[in-house]
């Protein structure tokens, strides 16, 4: 199970860059990785660990901006069409079978 999250957030005064500073810090620090810029996914062993984490992302999100997260399976996920750029450095390296063993 993946958990995608999109945010957008403002950065007009140094007050908000700050905000958004640490909230991407939080992110990466607590195993996402970055898809898109504003775009971060974290993998999950099943749905209900995925659940029980988006309830404590609620608790340290920013009050201001836009912040969406979207639940997928990892076969979901696979079928991901990448358009233009191709697969990132960190996407062949990281994958759940990376982190998932059944």
């Amino acid at each position: 199970m993946r958990l995608i999250l999109f945010f957008d957030l403002p950065m007009t005064t140094k007050k908000e860059i700050k905000t958004y500073t640490h909230f991407r810090k939080y992110l990466i620090k607590n195993g996402y990785m970055m898809m898109q810029f504003s775009v971060y996914c974290k993998i999950f062993p099943n749905r209900e660990v995925a659940v029980k984490h988006a309830d404590v992302l609620r608790k340290n999100i920013p009050k201001e901006g836009q912040i969406r997260l979207l639940m997928v399976t990892e076969k979901q996920y696979a079928r991901i069409e990448v358009i233009v750029g191709g697969v990132s450095n960190q996407e062949k390296i990281v994958n759940a079978d990376s982190f998932i063993k059944l």
